[in-house]
C-alpha cells in the first residue's frame, strides 16, 4: 500500500515555514486531519503562536465539527473555547468570508476533503472563499487531498452556468476527477481572479490510486459520507436528492440504499439487473429510515454493491434506477419541488443535474446509454480545459 502524504502532512513537516509570520484563518472540518488523526486545528495549535499565528477558524456546510446531520441546517459561529478565536460558519447567514471576518488575516489556510462529485458543498465553500480573498488581497494556502475516487474517471453533464448554485457555482462534471487543489487552480483561472494562490501538492499521489491505496484513514467528511463505498455511489446517487425517493438518509448506508413506500424491491432489482450495468449488483431489500424522506416507514428498495470500482458509473446507474422507478410506479414517482439549497425557484432536479437537459431526456424515454452519449462531448471539452490545472500523473 502507498502512504500518499497530504497537504497538511507536507505544511507540517516543513514545520509550518509557508505560514511564518502570516496571521492565519483556517477552513476545516472534521476530515481536516494527518494520517495519525491529528486535526490540523490542533497541530497549529500546538505548533505554537509564534510558528503558527491562528487568528481565526472557518467552518462549512455540516458544521466545523460535522455536528448538523442533514441538509439546510444553518449553524452559528462561536469562540473556540481553548484558542479565544473565532469560529466561523461559512453555511448560514454567510456562505462566503465577509470582510469583516478577513480583516485581521494575512492568509487563509484551506484544508478540505472533497468526494469528488460536484455537489459536495465544500469545494463551492473554497471557490467562494477564493473569490472573498481575492477581494480583500489576502493569500489562500490550499492543503491538497487525494480525490476519494482517483483523477481518472470524469461521469455526468458538465454544469450549465444558468443553473449555478451551492451545488455547482462553476462547469464541472458531476464526477469531476480532481483533487481539491487542482480545483483551487482552475477555478482561479476560470473565475479570472486576481489571487495570490498557493497550493501545498500531496507526495506519492497518483491519478489511478482511489483512498484506499492511499494508506490514508477515512474519516467521515460529513455526516452521510460514512465510507468510502458511499463516495463511490455518490455521483449519481445524489440525484435522488431531486427526487421524492429517499435516498437512504437516516440508515446506515445513505446513497447506496435507496427507495419508497411504493416501490418493490424485487421487481426493481430485476429490472436493474437485465441492464447490465457495469460494476455492480442489485439487492432487494427494506429499509425504514429514522429521518428525513419517509422517516418511520417501511420502504422497498435496493442496495448498490459495487462490486468493481474500476468499471462502475454511479451516474449512469442510478439515472437507469430513477428512470425505471419513474416508469414502473408513475403514480408514486415525483420530482422533489423547490426549494433546495438555496434556490426557491428551479426544480431541484434541475439544480442538481446543472440544467434541465437531463430531466428531459429522461421524461422523454432515452436510456441511459443514450444520455450518457450525450455527456461525452461535454467531459472531452472539460478535460481539455482543465488539463492544464492536473498537477498529478
Amino acid at each position: 500500500m502507498i502512504q500518499v502524504m497530504t497537504g497538511l502532512e507536507r505544511l507540517s513537516a516543513d514545520r509550518w515555514s509557508l505560514l511564518s509570520g502570516q496571521r492565519v484563518g483556517l477552513v476545516v472540518h472534521p476530515a481536516s486531519v494527518d494520517g495519525a488523526l491529528r486535526h490540523a486545528r490542533d497541530l497549529m495549535a500546538a505548533a505554537g503562536a509564534a510558528t503558527v499565528d491562528l487568528r481565526a477558524l472557518f467552518g462549512p456546510q455540516h458544521g466545523i465539527l460535522g455536528q448538523t446531520q442533514d441538509n439546510m441546517i444553518e449553524w452559528r459561529g462561536f469562540t473556540d473555547p481553548e484558542l479565544g478565536v473565532p469560529v466561523h460558519s461559512l453555511y448560514g447567514e454567510h456562505r462566503r468570508p465577509t470582510a469583516e471576518m478577513l480583516d485581521g488575516l494575512d492568509t487563509l489556510v484551506i484544508d478540505l476533503q472533497d468526494v469528488g462529485a460536484r455537489y459536495y458543498t465544500f469545494i463551492w465553500t473554497m471557490l467562494l472563499c477564493l473569490e472573498a480573498c481575492a477581494a480583500a488581497g489576502k493569500r489562500v494556502v490550499v492543503l491538497d487531498r487525494p480525490n476519494p475516487l482517483g483523477g481518472v474517471g470524469v461521469e455526468g453533464n458538465v454544469l450549465d452556468p444558468r443553473y449555478r448554485s451551492f451545488v455547482g457555482l462553476a462547469p464541472v462534471p458531476m464526477r469531476h476527477g480532481l483533487t481539491i487543489g487542482e480545483l483551487a487552480g482552475f477555478f482561479a483561472a476560470w473565475s479570472g481572479l486576481d489571487l495570490d494562490l498557493q497550493v501545498v501538492w500531496m507526495d506519492g499521489w497518483r491519478r489511478d490510486l482511489d483512498f484506499d491505496a492511499t494508506g490514508l484513514p477515512w474519516v467521515l467528511p460529513s455526516p452521510n459520507m460514512p465510507t468510502l463505498d458511499t463516495a463511490f455511489v455518490y455521483p449519481g446517487g445524489c440525484l435522488l436528492e431531486g427526487t421524492n425517493l429517499s435516498e437512504g438518509r437516516g440508515t446506515t448506508r445513505p446513497f447506496e440504499i435507496f427507495g419508497a413506500p411504493f416501490v418493490d424491491g424485487r421487481k426493481l432489482a430485476a429490472v436493474l439487473g437485465a441492464w447490465n450495468l457495469p460494476g455492480c449488483r442489485f439487492r432487494p431489500l427494506n429499509f425504514e429510515p429514522t429521518f428525513h424522506k419517509f422517516a418511520g416507514q417501511v420502504c422497498g428498495g435496493v442496495q448498490v454493491h459495487v462490486t468493481d470500482r474500476a468499471v462502475f458509473e454511479s451516474v449512469t446507474t442510478y439515472t437507469a434506477a430513477i428512470a425505471a422507478i419513474a416508469g414502473l410506479w408513475p403514480e408514486g414517482f415525483a420530482w422533489k419541488q423547490p426549494p433546495y439549497e438555496y434556490e426557491a425557484e428551479k426544480l431541484p432536479i434541475d439544480i442538481l443535474a446543472g440544467g434541465t437537459l437531463w430531466r428531459e431526456h429522461l421524461e422523454g424515454g432515452l436510456s441511459p446509454w443514450q444520455m450518457k452519449a450525450h455527456w461525452l462531448e461535454e467531459l472531452r471539452a472539460f478535460a481539455d480545459v482543465s488539463e492544464a490545472h492536473r498537477h498529478y500523473a
